[in-house]
């Protein structure tokens, strides 16, 4: 099944339009990297074993991406080998292709080691941190793993990895798993090996080299957390990331076991606020702040270990599976943690940040059919209006079926891939309806709704008149709004009215003149709302 289901993945990743050009009957199963680090260069040695399947008979070349060697950076490859035996290669465009000894055989499994060497261009950042100590830290996404790692540098082609990290002693070293060894060298070098047991996108394979204060804890339910801090930033560090208890058990609650096996929060030199690592995040250097008001972003960030890193997006253009699920989850957990107008407020202000998009770029979907710049999708459509398409999802087939729908979307493709119409279809197993409009409204189709509406009060029929009109780019959309009449006494009166044309007209029985109509007081509506009326 797993075959079947990956191959159908990567067929879809090209017929979408994300660029990446592979044999979808080639599986990489895992990789072993030995990295080498100095102080003396900012050389990398390196050695990958790529054990992979292959599908089908007769295939011939595997390829890799490795970014070549290009004035002072890029990677050279040393040798190629089966074994003890050399195998021919070919390293241009920053394509590494190896010609296998002998045809492939149907679900055949090969292990080809790589031996190669060179200066990072990106990927791995070596430098210094805000206090001068020198660091290095991998920084792969979105492919930029090839800068320093043999891979096949896709997020469809997920493989379990290993991490055999030699270093000056003086530094420590994280990366994604368990840490399975530290042994001392001779010329004050040490060894860290660190191996997952679940596959990874080589978007989220990491290692972590620097000097660190490094604190670590067990959950009741025997996760262990860790944070990994400059020593200079300990105190503050420690104090913000012990949030992270309290953000797990409540994404647990909701979604099950967490994913891996450990969680480290890591203080780093990545260009992105927060970037999530399996099993290993990355914060930016100036994240920590010892005051915890950054607690959002790490909720976002562990969000994504269910979302985006254990069930990884089949291609790029899909990626508002990682990071609107991300966004919207960790706005569920502000809502947890500090009540239900926290929730109104954070969706408020998502919905601006969308709007303002829309207006920039009126044509642009969820879902594109392609792009030229894979960062072009760090935008609002991928963040903030994902979250939005989730919210209104939760809205329309209600609470049941949204999390039985989530939790058996996470079931089905864990440690795996997914598309937007997997998820669609656990949803509307969960809700046993038909979903085609809302996502291809929402997901697949372009702009939000423009909603101008009134209300008045007809006193010879005792009635609220409420007159909506929505202009779109194109068809109308399907839309329930939220009403809230408050009279002169008593409590509020609320009710949901479908609008389903560019106009309509509603009339409610009402004894006496309102004193206030709202129009989506819950935040509940994704739209562009100018809303006036009066009481006579």
């Amino acid at each position: 099944m797993r075959i079947l289901a990956a191959f159908l993945a990567l067929w879809a990743s090209a017929a979408a339009g994300d660029g990446y050009s592979r044999n979808p009957d080639i599986d990489v199963l895992a990789y072993a990297f030995t990295i080498a680090l100095s102080d003396e260069s900012d050389a990398v040695e390196g050695e990958a074993t790529i054990q992979a399947r292959f599908r089908k008979a007769g295939i011939r070349h595997l390829d890799l991406d490795l970014i070549g060697r290009s004035e002072s950076t890029g990677m050279r490859v040393l040798a190629v080998r089966n074994r003890s035996e050399p195998l021919q290669h070919e390293h241009a465009s920053n394509r590494l292709r190896i010609r296998l000894a002998s045809p492939s055989l149907v679900s055949e499994t090969r292990s080809i080691t790589v031996s190669y060497r060179g200066v990072p261009g990106d990927g791995l950042i070596i430098g210094q941190n805000r206090y001068g100590d020198r660091t290095f830290f991998a920084d792969n996404w979105p492919n930029r793993a090839r800068h320093w790692l043999p891979t096949v540098d896709h997020p469809s082609d997920k493989a379990l990895v290993e991490f055999l990290v030699e270093a000056p002693s003086r530094y420590q070293v994280i990366a994604n798993g368990r840490l399975l060894e530290q042994t001392d060298l001779p010329g004050e070098r040490r060894r860290s090996r660190w191996r997952t047991r679940e596959q990874l996108a080589t978007k989220v394979m990491v290692i972590g080299v620097a000097r660190f204060a490094l604190q670590k804890w067990r959950m009741a339910s025997g996760l262990e957390l860790q944070s990994w801090v400059f020593p200079q930033d300990r105190e503050a560090g420690f104090h913000d990331f012990a949030r992270t208890e309290s953000i797990v058990e409540y994404f647990e609650r909701l979604l099950g076991p967490f994913p891996y096996s450990k969680l480290a929060n890591v203080q780093s030199r990545t260009r992105y606020g927060g970037m999530e690592n399996a099993s290993a995040i990355f914060y930016h250097q100036g994240f920590i702040q010892g005051d915890r008001s950054n607690e959002r972003v790490i909720a976002h960030e562990v969000a994504h270990q269910w979302f985006g890193d254990a069930v990884s997006e089949a291609d790029w253009l899909h990626i508002w599976l990682s990071e609107g699920f991300a966004t919207y989850f960790a706005e569920l957990f502000m809502e947890s943690a500090y009540g239900r107008g926290r929730l109104r407020a954070g969706m408020s202000r998502l919905r601006s940040t969308v709007i303002d998009h829309w207006k920039r770029h009126p044509a642009s979907r969820v879902v594109e059919a392609s792009v030229d710049d894979l960062n072009s999708l760090l935008n609002a459509n991928s963040y903030q209006k994902g979250a939005w398409v989730l919210h209104m999802l939760r809205q329309e087939v209600g609470e049941d079926a949204f999390w039985k729908g989530i939790r058996l979307f996470l079931r089905r493709h864990m440690h795996s891939n997914a598309l937007t119409r997997d998820f669609r279809r656990a949803m509307e197993e969960a809700s046993n309806r038909q979903l085609d409009w809302f996502f291809r409204q929402w997901v697949h189709g372009a702009g939000i709704p423009r909603i101008q509406g009134s209300w008045r009060y007809d006193a010879t029929a005792r009635e609220l008149v409420v007159d909506l009109r929505q202009e779109t780019l194109a068809d109308p959309f399907r839309l329930d709004i939220d009403l809230e009449i408050s009279g002169s006494g008593g409590d509020p009166v609320s009710l949901s009215k479908r609008l389903e044309s560019a106009a309509g007209r509603f009339r409610i029985p009402f004894d006496s003149p309102p004193s206030r109509v709202r129009l989506d007081p819950a935040v509940r509506l994704l739209a562009e709302i100018e809303f006036s009326g009066h009481g006579r």
